[in-house]
């Protein structure tokens, strides 16, 4: 009992905890959040002495935090750790400055293109409209008059028709290269003449497909299906490209398992290769549409620009979203009062944005639905 009273009547050990050798030389979790705020305060310091900018003083803070970030990292957690933190800011710093521009776009054609994203841009053409009704519009004795809609008409005119030669010629060479070639002569060329094709200029394949109609019906022919051919050249080389990669990453054991069974090569293509690749096709396909849809230059020497809408891809001219856009940058409908036609230029970049982030959606949804089920889904 006197060994128990002496025990309980013990001093205590001190409380404060001492730092285990789990925890040695590591940095606490505010170090880094307490340099970027460091670094932003130095940031906008450098910039007032240098003619204060927000690009100047982003740029400024992000080279204080680079800096003195791993420096204190290297201090608390050896020369290791203090190179990889360097390696890891830079990625981030990377990430960020690559979404920046991104965002900026987005939010500057937002900021633009809404006041002007009408019912009226929407369902009516320029067909009647003239430099006095613009005139008007700035004065504010009348809404701004005359949309977007023959343009959106001709821009899912044309990218059909594109898409619709394009998407089987180039897949069928992707396939051959693929499944049959075998590192032939013929698959040499191809891939050399795919590769060429790349990066040719857009306006080239424009003056290409105006010289082909050109001799066929004779000078100066201009509708929908001429720029749709234009638009073609442009697309077989990434829908080639793309899809060739895709059908490289399917394993050869699900070919082989199929012969195995009998099964023919062409039907192993269609039901085993193409299904298991198909969610890489539908992002190609839709990477080319993108890659299109927002051209000008060879809508300009082939389909033309008009005021009305046209319906029919396979006679008179048509205008497209980038060509209405253009026009109504370069040559405003009233030159003395050119803000109508720049609002309506701005809601016609959104309308594009958004056609092309419907396509992006609508490749995801075909992707999904024809991916081969798993044993999770």
């Amino acid at each position: 009992m006197f060994n128990t009273a002496l025990r309980n009547s013990a001093p205590a050990r001190p409380s404060s905890p001492r730092r285990s050798m789990l925890t040695r030389n590591q940095k606490p979790g505010w170090l880094v959040p307490a340099i970027g705020a460091a670094a932003v305060v130095v940031g906008a310091a450098l910039a007032a002495l240098l003619g204060f900018s927000v690009a100047l003083w982003a740029v400024l803070a992000a080279v204080v935090f680079l800096i003195a970030a791993p420096i204190a990292v290297t201090a608390v957690e050896g020369r290791r750790n203090g190179a990889d933190s360097l390696v890891t800011y830079l990625v981030y710093t990377a990430f960020v400055l690559a979404v920046i521009p991104l965002i900026s776009v987005v939010w500057t054609v937002l900021a633009n293109g809404l006041p002007g994203l009408t019912s009226n841009l929407l369902l009516t053409s320029m067909n009647g409209v003239t430099g006095a009704t613009d005139n008007a519009a700035a004065a504010g004795e009348s809404p701004v008059l005359g949309g977007a809609y023959h343009a959106i008409v001709g821009t899912v005119s044309i990218t059909f028709w594109a898409t619709l030669l394009s998407v089987p010629i180039g897949l069928l060479t992707a396939i051959y290269l693929v499944e049959y070639s075998k590192g032939g002569w013929l698959g040499r060329g191809i891939t050399f003449f795919v590769d060429v094709m790349t990066g040719i200029p857009s306006i080239v394949a424009g003056l290409f497909a105006a010289a082909l109609f050109g001799l066929l019906f004779g000078p100066s022919t201009r509708f929908g299906f001429v720029a749709a051919v234009a638009l073609t050249v442009l697309m077989i080389p990434t829908v080639v490209k793309n899809t060739e990669e895709m059908l490289k990453i399917v394993p050869n054991e699900l070919r082989e398992a199929a012969y195995a069974l009998g099964v023919r090569k062409w039907r192993t293509i269609l039901k085993v290769v193409i299904p298991t690749a198909i969610s890489g096709i539908a992002s190609g396909v839709t990477l080319a549409i993108a890659r299109v849809i927002g051209e000008t230059a060879p809508l300009l020497v082939t389909a033309g620009f008009a005021t009305a809408i046209n319906w029919n891809a396979f006679s008179g001219w048509m205008t497209t979203l980038p060509t209405f856009i253009y026009y109504q940058i370069m040559t405003p409908t009233s030159p003395t009062s050119p803000d109508p036609s720049q609002q309506r230029a701005w809601a016609a970049a959104l309308i594009l944005i958004l056609i092309v982030m419907l396509l992006n959606l609508v490749a995801r949804l075909v992707a999904r639905a024809f991916a081969p089920k798993t044993a999770g889904r």
